[in-house]
């Protein structure tokens, strides 16, 4: 059989060295009807054979009718069926037709890549990071990062919070807003409870795009495709971000990833072939936030028992003893835990937020008080024994 060299050796003296077919037959010892059929030849020649088939064959047809029936059925049930209709073949050669006729059966979905305008949309989803997130005497705490990425941009930003509440999500998500400095058009969220559980916005969620004024898209119930920017940059975040950490409570838990944000926005990326914080700059001259002062904070009102405590999160926090029995508004953010008595305005308490648990923050000036109060009660119960000089006792014998 003539190799592709000789060929291209033929064709070479043909067109190059203007030699006649007999004289490429006497130099190259092929047989002149051998020299004109390379030379008529426009591609090289190539070894081939008919099929000689396969053991799969008789089963094609069969394995086809199975997946039209059912689309997803495992390769190794089809399989087995078949060794009971006689087929004696291998594994391999079963499973990778299978693999190639599948797709003809299986309703497929297809997705296109979404060009956004700049300041039009921001994803927002929870994530809950692997480890448990120290909070101090020496406890640790299940938490949850509220993530938001700009659409056009793909600036991210992160905040950590430690409960699925309404308060908790937006004060996070106020956090991303202003540390990107963008006011999108509008939200995109997926069906979190807390923000719209079942298809609706809830009215703590719409008061909050309403300070904002901005609106809100909620997606469809299983569906995260449709949030894919974010899905993706949870996933960076457990294969960047996770491994090999170690934090020392929850403040530095925040300081970390506030850095590894920034240093991610500061990187080239692929999408898009540019970096997001220069389209960020961008972003922030055509729609800046600017001063919005979002308030998120939990209150609720209650008459101070004549236990001065109250209880936020699975601690108890002191309340000045003085307005025992008076209403007094609660008041808790991220940072602090404050009590206004209703009626006159004055200060009841005001403590740092603890997020460990099962702990008793007492205000120093209120355990004062309370000892003062309880030293009066003391008094009160004292009886008063007048006592008299012995003379007037001999002055009356006498």
């Amino acid at each position: 059989m003539v190799d592709v060299e000789q060929w291209a050796e033929v064709r070479r003296m043909k067109r190059v060295d203007g030699l006649s077919a007999r004289k490429i037959s006497e130099k190259t010892g092929l047989a002149r009807d051998t020299v004109a059929k390379l030379l008529a030849a426009e591609r090289p020649p190539a070894y081939s054979r008919a099929p000689a088939g396969s053991i799969l064959d008789p089963f094609k047809d069969w394995i086809c009718e199975q997946l039209r029936a059912e689309p997803s059925v495992p390769a190794q049930r089809l399989r087995e069926d078949a060794a009971g209709l006689g087929y004696v073949g291998g594994k391999t050669i079963f499973d990778e037709y299978v693999r190639e006729v599948r797709p003809r059966f299986e309703p497929t979905r297809t997705f296109q890549r979404t060009v956004y305008r700049p300041a039009e949309l921001m994803q927002c989803d929870l994530w809950e990071p692997r480890d448990y997130i120290p909070v101090g005497w020496g406890e640790t705490r299940r938490g949850y990062v509220v993530t938001t990425q700009l659409c056009w941009s793909r600036a991210f930003a992160g905040t950590l919070i430690f409960s699925k509440e309404a308060p908790d999500i937006l004060w996070a998500l106020a956090r991303n807003l202003q540390r990107l400095g963008v006011r999108p058009e509008k939200l995109v969220w997926d069906r979190e409870s807390a923000i719209a559980g079942r298809g609706k916005p809830t009215e703590a969620f719409l008061a909050f795009c309403g300070q904002l004024e901005v609106g809100w898209i909620i997606l469809a119930a299983a569906d995260p495709q449709a949030k894919g920017q974010l899905e993706r940059q949870h996933d960076y975040l457990e294969k960047n971000f996770e491994p090999r950490r170690s934090f020392v409570n929850h403040h530095d838990f925040q300081d970390q990833l506030d850095g590894w944000s920034q240093k991610a926005n500061g990187r080239q990326h692929r999408t898009i072939r540019a970096v997001p914080a220069d389209r960020l700059a961008h972003e922030r001259g055509v729609s800046a936030l600017g001063d919005v002062a979002v308030d998120t904070d939990k209150r609720w009102v209650l008459r101070v028992p004549a236990q001065p405590l109250v209880r936020v999160d699975r601690n108890d926090y002191s309340v000045d003893p003085q307005f025992v029995g008076r209403r007094v508004e609660i008041r808790v953010s991220q940072c602090t835990v404050t009590a206004t008595v209703l009626d006159t305005g004055e200060l009841a308490a005001s403590h740092r937020r603890i997020f460990a648990g099962a702990q008793t923050i007492m205000d120093p000036a209120h355990q004062d008080r309370l000892e003062i109060q309880r030293q009066r009660r003391r008094s009160r119960d004292d009886v008063v024994v007048e006592q008299r000089s012995l003379d007037v006792y001999d002055a009356l014998i006498a």
